[in-house]
Order: C-alpha cells, then structure tokens, then sequence
C-alpha cells in the first residue's frame, strides 16, 4: 500500500470511526451494546442487524452520511458484543422494542429513521407498529414478516427445487422419523444442550442457510467432515434464530400484515434483490399492498446479501433519499 492509499484508508476509518461507545443496562440482566456515528446534531436514525443474533459490524457504519446523521447501532440482546452473549434468557421481540425505546430515550430522540434488513426489517416493523410516533420513516432490505410460511418456503421449498443435493445434504443429518418436520428438528437439535447434538446441527444449519443467502455461492453442498469437526467451533446465528423461529418470533400468526395500519403515514422505501431466496420478491409486494406510503426498489441480479452487487448502494441512496422528504 503506498502513502496515498495508507491516507485514504486512513481518513475512512477515522469517518466510521464512531462518536460514542457504550453498554447499556436494560431489563433482566441484559446490557446492550451501542455505538453512535456522524455528528451529534444531525438526522436521528437506527440501525437494526439480522439474524437473530448476528451483531452489527465496522461496515455498517457507512451506510449513513456522517455529514448528514446522527445513526446509533446497536447488538441486540444476546448477540454481538451485548451481555451475556448468546443468552437466550428474557429474550423475546418485546424486549427487543423495548430496548430500542430506552436507546432512543437515552440519546433524546423525539424520532428516528429506521433501517433494518432481513431479521432488522421484522424488528423495524414491529417496532414501528408499536411506536409509530416515534418514527420518521422506515427503510427496509430483504423484507422478513416472521412467519413460518417464510421459513418453509425458503427451506422446504425453494431449497429442494434449487440445490436438491444440498437439501440430501441438510435432511440427511437427520433420523428419518425427523424428516416430516425437519425445520422443527433442526431447532431442537440446536438447542439440545448436549454439543454432539447441537455442534453439527447449528453447523449445517449456517452453512445451508449461507448457501440461500449467497446470490453465487461458492459451494452448493454441505462438507459433512466440516460440519462434525469439533475444532471448528460453532457458528453464533443459529442459536438465537432457533429459539426465535421455535417460538414463532414471539408474533401471532400473520401480525406484522394484519398491523400493517398503523404504519400509515409513515414514509418507506423497501430495497429487494429479485433473487433473493430466502426473503423473496413476494413479501415485498405483499408489505407493498398493505403500506402504501412505502415503495420498492427492486435490485436485479441480486440476491438477500447486503453485499450483492448494487444492495448496499441502493440501501445508502435510500436512507438519504428517505430523509430529504
């Protein structure tokens, strides 16, 4: 790296570099991290991870103008850097809002922009519903609504279809009379506290699921030696997202539709990859019929990745374009 590039790689660090840096207690012996970014009087917005459980990261960061916002990110309960990491205890989507509404509390915010994909957007949605007063607009990437519809549409269907010797792969590390409900098997296994149970379930869970994500994965078949070697170490995401899914996201059938309502009056742009396997088109213009403030920006030759070509582009243009209205 020469002296110009050491600079520019330099001054971008220090652009992401965040303002503040703490951990917040909240309820039930949870302590949040939360960082800020951009300048202290500028636009209020918050940005929510997937997963469940995945955390935010640096890169994040750059999605929002420093010029321009005042952008808190944060790990949710349990993951990340929060505490107890990987704590499952008093950990339900109302704790998370809940969470959301002490951060927003503490920094002073009358309102904020929400930007959320994947997991995020179902956490944006719901807490929009439950506080639409508190938001100035909402911007969405691979729109998730938390139903097991979603789940096995993505697992049960569309895994078959697409990569039918990965899902041979997936179904296979299960006994037979577990193939009628393999999601729900899955789940237990990853939860089962006993770690060769829950070690190649929870690793073959992550690996399939990258596959789905990956608009060209670079595989398409489980490494079985992978997924039982035990010096691996084990993926942080399934845990998190087998007790949420097993408990149905701590929504009631179809909610986030059915309460699609209360958004109204609330600005939205929904940014979709057309391929996007496990968050599919079909969501989207589902949440569109239902909310007709918010529009879509569809992203061909896309997948669910924030990282496909041309998503987080058009994530950042439709954060900045959201808050100029």
């Amino acid at each position: 790296m020469g002296p110009d590039a050491a600079a520019t790689s330099s001054k971008r660090a220090d652009r992401l570099a965040p303002l503040s840096v703490q951990h917040m207690a909240v309820s039930d012996g949870h302590e949040i991290y939360i960082e800020t970014v951009g300048r202290p009087d500028g636009i209020p917005a918050v940005y929510l991870h997937g997963g469940p459980g995945s955390g935010c990261q640096p890169d994040h960061r750059g999605l929002f103008d420093p010029q321009r916002f005042h952008a808190v990110l944060f790990d949710q309960r349990g993951a990340g850097r929060s505490r107890p990491k990987g704590s499952r205890e008093a950990n339900t989507l109302p704790h998370l809002i809940a969470d959301m509404e002490a951060i927003r509390e503490s920094l002073g915010f009358e309102r904020w922009l929400v930007v959320g994909g994947s997991w995020g957007a179902t956490l944006a949605l719901a807490y929009a519903q439950a506080y639409p007063q508190r938001v100035s607009g909402i911007v969405l990437r691979a729109t998730f609504l938390g139903t097991g519809d979603e789940l096995e549409g993505a697992f049960l269907d569309t895994l078959p279809r697409l990569y039918p010797d990965l899902n041979d792969d997936f179904l296979g590390l299960l006994l037979p009379e577990e193939r009628a409900q393999p999601l729900q098997a899955y789940w237990r296994r990853i939860l089962d506290p006993d770690p060769a149970v829950h070690g190649p379930a929870s690793r073959a869970w992550h690996d399939t699921e990258r596959v789905l994500s990956d608009h060209k994965p670079s595989k398409s078949r489980l490494d079985l030696a992978a997924v039982n070697n035990v010096e691996r170490g084990l993926p942080s995401t399934p845990f998190m997202e087998a007790h949420y899914f097993q408990n149905g996201c701590f929504l009631k059938p179809g909610q986030l539709l059915a309460n699609a309502g209360q958004l109204k009056g609330i600005p939205g742009l929904i940014v979709q990859g057309r391929y996007d396997l496990l968050c599919p088109p079909s969501t989207a213009h589902a949440l569109l019929k239902a909310w007709p403030d918010a529009t879509l920006r569809m992203v061909e030759a896309a997948g669910h990745s924030l990282y496909d070509p041309g998503v987080r582009d058009a994530v950042i243009e439709a954060i900045d374009g959201l808050s100029r209205t």
